[in-house]
């Protein structure tokens, strides 16, 4: 168990390292790995570690000294590093070192309609000149900050239609219609979905549209959707009603790649062999694709890019405070590995 209020070294047992090496990544020292540093960085933010990183060069930008990264934790969870959010907060800490910023960083409590429980001291005093909000977080609670603290903001894999906030997110349509896209192409006709629901988060709502419009585009009728949230969990007892179901399905396309493990146990306690009679594509490309086996087909997000430029929005709006919000979409890449067999030879 980690104390109330988290130590150097409960962000170093977190992240499997020494103290040293904590203290090394987390004061931008020489001797860290890239992978050691993305560990520590991530441990600190998921503990609410009080931390500040800085360079020893001057602050190029004078309106923009010392930047917040916020993420947010479910009120009384266990802390975890988050496959996803840790490579996003790499690339946001090595553009904060690109451009001689102050980072810190820290974790917004909310309870389980995802109300925050507290806000950081990083902002209640006043410690930084710009803020990242980066994950899922209510409309409420974005609008709240911005109102309250009267900082930049700049929402990374974040929502909020109509703000004037600046935005780094996912083309989720786009990548969701190429993993199915991909799936017809090899010759799938009756393709799942697990891993989203009508009242899911924006995000996961849009790869929903993508797998709708591909089967639209390609002239499929048949739709095969089992709600799920996005753990290996809940994904595997979908895809088990999902494959009861509909035994005739020879591929789903998961929302993320975590959905895909849950599939591909479902697959193996129902007797599917993948992929040679379940075909399977993920979302998101975290490691786990490729420590489980058979490595998991899935749509590539680069991650550290969306860190990267967050920061980049963040040093322009502080500069240009008046000027119109924008919002960047982020590319997916299909990256082809062993879960998905073609069923027919493929036209080249």
């Amino acid at each position: 168990m980690f104390s109330e209020k988290p130590t150097l070294r409960d962000v170093a047992k977190l992240a499997g390292v020494s103290l040293g090496t904590a203290s090394n990544a987390l004061n931008n020292r020489g001797n860290v790995s890239d992978e050691a540093r993305t560990r520590v960085i991530e441990a600190a933010a998921a503990l609410g570690y009080r931390m500040q990183v800085r360079t020893a060069a001057p602050v190029v930008t004078p309106s923009l000294s010392v930047v917040g990264a916020i993420g947010k934790v479910d009120d009384g969870v266990t802390m975890t590093i988050n496959p996803f959010y840790s490579y996003v907060l790499a690339g946001i800490e090595r553009e904060c070192q690109r451009y001689n910023l102050s980072l810190m960083m820290a974790n917004i409590s909310v309870d389980k309609v995802s109300r925050p429980v507290n806000l950081p001291p990083m902002l209640l005093d006043n410690q930084v000149d710009g803020v990242l909000m980066v994950g899922t977080f209510l409309e409420d609670t974005i609008h709240q900050i911005g109102r309250k603290f009267e900082i930049p903001v700049v929402l990374v894999d974040a929502y909020a239609p109509g703000s004037r906030f600046d935005s780094v997110v996912t083309d989720n349509i786009t990548g969701a219609y190429t993993a199915v896209k991909y799936l017809i192409k090899q010759g799938h006709t009756k393709i799942g979905l697990v891993g989203s629901s009508a009242d899911a988060y924006p995000s996961i709502r849009e790869r929903r549209k993508g797998y709708l419009r591909a089967l639209k585009h390609h002239r499929i009728p048949d739709v095969y959707i089992e709600d799920s949230e996005l753990n290996r969990d809940s994904a595997y007892e979908a895809a088990c009603a999902l494959l009861q179901r509909a035994p005739e399905i020879t591929a789903i396309f998961a929302c993320n790649d975590e959905v895909a493990v849950g599939v591909m146990l479902a697959a193996r306690h129902t007797g599917r062999d993948v992929p040679h009679e379940l075909s399977v594509i993920g979302f998101d490309d975290i490691d786990l694709a490729t420590q489980f086996s058979p490595a998991i087909t899935t749509m590539r997000v680069d991650k550290i890019l969306m860190g990267k430029l967050a920061v980049r929005f963040l040093r322009d709006r502080a500069e240009t405070p008046d000027r119109a919000p924008l919002t960047t979409l982020i590319g997916t890449t299909l990256i082809p590995r062993e879960t998905v067999r073609p069923l027919v030879r493929v036209q080249r």
